[in-house]
Parts: structure tokens; sequence; C-alpha cells
């Protein structure tokens, strides 16, 4: 499960691999064309912005571009910049503090399972998860 900041944040990057990259993308088009607050999306693109996923272009003409290009961005990337995969407080045996370190006796092979099911977010990329889509693009949806 992903949580609602890493899909708004994924959402917003294929809207922008999208876009002809010809000039920044203001994150109040972004948000308008995804559906998202505006206060928020703007954290979530500059939260990019800072992991380097995104460009970031100040002032009134400026906006948002993918620093990446869509083919060598990652999924794992994207999604690892606000969700930390397989990072659980508790223990799936019981309350108690469970790591690399303190394990339970499910951790190895839980471990295991969740390193397998992350493998398909690192091996596909932003451009993999466009060209499976059909229909009407995104901002054609929302104009």
């Amino acid at each position: 499960m992903l949580s609602q900041t890493a899909e708004h944040a994924l959402r917003a990057v294929l809207y922008l691999a999208r876009q002809d990259g010809s000039r920044p993308v203001a994150a109040d088009r972004v948000a308008s064309a995804l559906g998202a607050p505006a206060n928020y999306l703007s954290k979530t693109l500059n939260a990019l912005a800072k992991r380097g996923i995104l460009t970031s272009t100040p002032g009134r003409r400026g906006g948002f571009n993918l620093a990446v290009p869509a083919d060598e961005l990652s999924l794992a990337e994207v999604l690892g910049a606000f969700d930390v995969p397989g990072k659980r407080p508790v223990c799936l045996l019981g309350g108690r503090k469970c790591d690399a370190h303190c394990p339970c006796a499910a951790h190895a092979q839980w471990t295991r399972i969740f390193e397998a099911s992350q493998e398909p977010l690192r091996q596909s990329t932003i451009a993999d998860l466009l060209q499976a889509v059909t229909g009407p693009s995104i901002e054609t949806a929302a104009d």
C-alpha cells in the first residue's frame, strides 16, 4: 500500500512526464490536473525536487520539470522519497521491536519476501507505466 503522499507524488511525476518539458509546469496547474490540494502538492513537488527527481524553477513563470528522463526514473525512486518500504515499528509476530539487530523468528523470511515484492518497483520506470496507459491523458481529463 502507498501513502497518500507517495500516490500523489507518483501521479504528479506521471503528469510531468507527459508534458513536453519545454517549460516548467506550475504547482497549481499540476494540483488542478490531479485534483489534489495545491498547498499539499506544492510541498510534495518541492520534496521531489530536493531528492533530484524534479527540477524547480522559481518565480512567476516557474514550476517543475522532470530532472531524470522518464525511462531512467524507477517507480521505487519516486515512491521511496515518501514511503520507507518495509519499515514497520512493530514486529509481525507481536508488539515488540523487530529489526535486523533484534529479529523475530519470521524476520528473515519476511525480509526475503518483501525484497522480492519490491523488485518490480525497482525494475519499472515512469516510461514503462506511461506506455501501459491507454485512454485520455490526465491533462485532457482534467481540462
